[in-house]
């Protein structure tokens, strides 16, 4: 079976990349990875993927400005034979013009239920607003944050003295079982 070549953007520890690159690893998956590209050079993320032996990328945007920083990480995931781009914590909003390059092929986990709670702090804003619910999805990247099309969704109760860490914790670990799965139905589709 060819397996779907992903790209992994992340900006931090990659949690979430470890989880897509734990599940790769099955014989009969349908993706394996590429390249692990970060905005952040010294993200402990890569540094993991690379003790994995996954090819990495690393350049900071300061300097350099979006349309040459989004060039250059362009180009590295088509050197790397990406088909698919996997958002797992990137923390940079991608310009139009990348979206448009890459339409259809970027997917990106996001902490909240969709279209509930776009953007940052999640966790808090759903405690706020008292939802006995809460959780993650996953969503085709457009050019609208956060709301492209939802792909796959899991739910966990919102629990009585939930502090905004206690429920991210919890969520974080629902999106390390649910980001893989729909990774691996999307590059099939």
């Amino acid at each position: 079976m060819d397996k779907a070549k992903v790209a992994i953007l992340i900006s931090g520890r990659g949690s979430n990349m470890m989880a897509l690159v734990e599940a790769a690893k099955a014989a009969d998956w349908s993706y394996e990875i590429a390249i692990v590209a970060s905005d952040k050079p010294e993200a402990p993320g890569l540094g993991w993927a690379r003790a994995e032996g996954i090819q990495t990328f690393a350049l900071s945007p300061q300097g350099i400005g979006k349309a040459a920083y989004e060039a250059q990480i362009d180009a590295a995931l088509r050197a790397a034979g990406a088909e698919v781009i996997a958002l797992a914590g990137y923390m940079r909003l991608l310009s139009d013009d990348f979206v448009a390059r890459w339409r259809g092929r970027i997917i990106n986990i996001h902490p909240s239920l969709l279209p509930k709670y776009k953007g940052l702090d999640t966790h808090q804003r759903a405690i706020d607003a008292g939802d006995a619910v809460a959780g993650c999805s996953v969503h085709i990247v457009t050019e609208d944050l956060d709301g492209g099309e939802v792909l796959g969704q899991a739910r966990i109760p919102v629990l009585p003295g939930d502090t905004p860490e206690t429920l991210a914790t919890r969520v974080l670990a629902e999106e390390h079982r649910l980001y893989p799965r729909v990774l691996a139905e999307f590059v099939t589709r």
